[in-house]
């Protein structure tokens, strides 16, 4: 059946281009009721962009493994990335940004999130974060390089669900500090995420953290 059309525009076409947004903001306002968020953050066959001016993690593991997704055509997509996970995480800053490209009528939608930025930061507790590319100053207390990621016992684990090799390179410490954070990431997971001083904000063009 043919998607409704209003003024030359496939409305479903639009509904599903805007998913991320509306999932994001569903999320967004359990979080804010409850004071606390169980999350899953990932878009669909895009990556986001994330800040943090500082991350204090303890129990940190950092493992490969493989995402797996759709884009919004419904083709199917994979994605090597380092998932880095720590049994609880201390954010000051947090920035976190996702753009929507070819919105009809309105070209790109950038959807930003900050957070941790008035005296209280963002707290999560098993966090993981799928990253693709990472810029930041680490400094790590009792860092073990070359561990199995099956072996790995400082950090969280391996994920539920990940593509990872158990057998496969992996790092851990008992924590670290990572400074003037820029990462790209195609998934975060957390069992809590706290976000103190949230705010949110939908705009037309590319307006990311970085």
């Amino acid at each position: 059946m043919e998607s409704q059309v209003r003024g030359g525009t496939r409305w479903k076409r639009f509904a599903v281009v805007m998913v991320p947004s509306v999932a994001a903001t569903a999320c967004i306002g359990v979080g804010l009721a409850q004071g606390a968020l169980a999350a899953s953050f990932s878009v669909s066959g895009q990556s986001f962009k994330v800040t943090t001016d500082q991350l204090v993690g303890e129990g940190f593991s950092q493992y490969g493994a493989i995402d797996e997704g759709y884009t919004l055509k419904g083709e199917k997509t994979a994605h090597p990335v380092a998932v880095s996970g720590f049994k609880t995480a201390t954010i000051t800053n947090m920035c976190q940004s996702v753009v929507t490209p070819d919105v009809p009528f309105l070209g790109s939608v950038s959807l930003k999130l900050t957070a941790g930025d008035g005296g209280t930061p963002v707290k999560a507790q098993n966090l993981y974060i799928d990253v693709a590319d990472l810029q930041a100053d680490a400094t790590f207390k009792n860092i073990d390089i070359g561990v199995a990621a099956g072996d790995a016992d400082k950090g969280p684990g391996i994920s539920k669900g990940d593509q990872a090799n158990p057998f496969g390179f992996a790092q851990q410490a008992d924590s670290v500090v990572l400074k003037n954070v820029k990462q790209t990431a195609w998934a975060t997971t957390a069992g809590t995420f706290k976000l103190s001083g949230l705010k949110m904000s939908l705009s037309t063009g590319v307006k990311e953290c970085y």
